[in-house]
């Protein structure tokens, strides 16, 4: 039985006017961003309901998209791990080969409403590059992606496949060279451009209204996982995992099954090389609250508010702060969050090769390890859901380097 693309949800669990989750969220920026985050403001909550907005979007979700994304129960993995029954969101296989260009593409279509044909963008890992070049050249807009020098390094492949495309690659040399930086470099491009240019942000990170909007453009995940969970396997999963970088393709698809309290809801961190300032990117143990980037949120920061540096195995997890709406889902319990180390994170990328013949991006291989931890712990006729949020093609010479011990 197929199951046709849910599509994204809008306009069911909005922040507060001021873009508030609670405590977390909100809008920090400079006097020179306050008219063009109104403007994007004023036109997200428009187009969203907008018939023909909806249609366009939900057709190019499932023709060019490839939605939806199958449901895939990992038999072989279920069987090594013992208990649970481990199911996978195949978003891997989605056009571009990850969950990111389901906002790429809904963001896209918007910066055309608004009259804005200059992209400009951030990416760690290169998979929002990727999807971002990919939606502009499917539209016909001018892509500029910024990305740290490091990441760059490490995520050769994509850099190539976003120039084949079409998209101006810029390094950034400062700071750490990563994803922290590259939003900075963006954010600066967006400020001195803001007549012509739109800022086409990757995770749920940001002002207002950014998380909320990357959210609800994610949030077709959850829809459709929900549907094929009831359809295929006759209920709700008892718990679902995601990895966690800024954190959307895990409040992509926990959004659907926020009000299922009896599904707990598990975003898995970077735990790097262990909890030590420098060494991990796991906000939660690490971390307090601050603000970075124009929102409130959980930060790694020092006793004077200083960020401090990060470090993770895998570019897309590798950011100093988590997406607001993550950090209230856990003060509110309604979401728990752990972490997973460098080590483990490798060990699931080649588990799930050998044991399934998939191979899972770095950020997901975090995801894979926790439920093969979690999965012991239940009974056997449990079901444990796992977003596979990205596919692994472009981590393979870094999974080479580590495991030849260049890492």
């Amino acid at each position: 039985m197929r199951i046709e693309s849910q599509g994204p949800v809008f306009g069911t669990r909005d922040p507060d006017a001021r873009g508030y989750y609670g405590a977390y969220g909100g809008r920090f920026v400079p006097e020179t961003l306050v008219a063009p985050i109104e403007e994007l403001t004023e036109a997200y909550f428009k187009v969203r309901d907008e018939e023909s907005f909806r249609t366009e979007l939900g057709q190019l979700l499932r023709d060019y998209v490839g939605r939806p994304t199958p449901l895939y129960e990992a038999k072989r993995l279920t069987a090594s791990s013992g208990g649970a029954r481990i199911v996978l969101k195949r978003e891997d296989l989605a056009h571009t080969g990850a969950h990111k260009i389901n906002n790429a593409l809904g963001q896209a279509l918007l910066a055309v409403r608004m009259g804005k044909r200059r992209i400009v963008a951030e990416t760690g890992a290169g998979q929002h590059g990727v999807a971002t070049a990919t939606v502009c050249a499917l539209l016909g807009l001018d892509c500029h992606v910024y990305m740290g020098t490091d990441d760059m390094a490490r995520q050769s492949l994509n850099v190539f496949r976003m120039r084949l495309l079409g998209a101006d690659v810029i390094d950034v040399k400062a700071g750490s060279r990563t994803l922290k930086d590259a939003i900075n470099e963006a954010m600066r491009d967006w400020v001195t451009n803001v007549t012509d240019t739109y800022y086409l942000l990757g995770s749920v990170l940001g002002p207002h209204p950014y998380p909320l909007m990357v959210r609800e453009f994610q949030s077709v995940i959850g829809r459709e996982a929900r549907a094929q969970c009831l359809a295929q396997l006759d209920r709700l999963p008892d718990a679902i995992v995601a990895c966690v970088g800024g954190g959307s393709n895990a409040i992509g698809i926990f959004d659907a099954f926020i009000d299922d309290r009896k599904t707990r809801l598990i975003g898995v961190e970077a735990g790097g090389r262990g909890i030590s300032p420098g060494q991990h990117a796991a906000r939660f143990a690490g971390g307090s609250a601050g603000v970075l980037q124009g929102t409130r949120s959980y930060v790694l920061q020092d006793a004077d508010g200083n960020v401090e540096l990060t470090h993770s195995i895998s570019a897309g997890l590798d950011y100093a702060s988590v997406g607001p709406e993550h950090a209230w889902l856990r003060e509110s319990g309604r979401a728990e969050y752990t972490w997973i180390d460098d080590d483990a994170a490798l060990e699931a990328f080649k588990r799930l090769g050998r044991e399934e013949g998939i191979l899972p991006a770095l950020e997901s291989s975090h995801a894979i390890a926790h439920a093969c931890r979690l999965a012991p712990t239940l009974p056997g006729d449990a079901i444990l859901l796992v977003n596979l949020s990205g596919r692994g093609d472009k981590d393979v010479l870094s999974v080479q380097a580590a495991l030849e011990g260049g890492r």
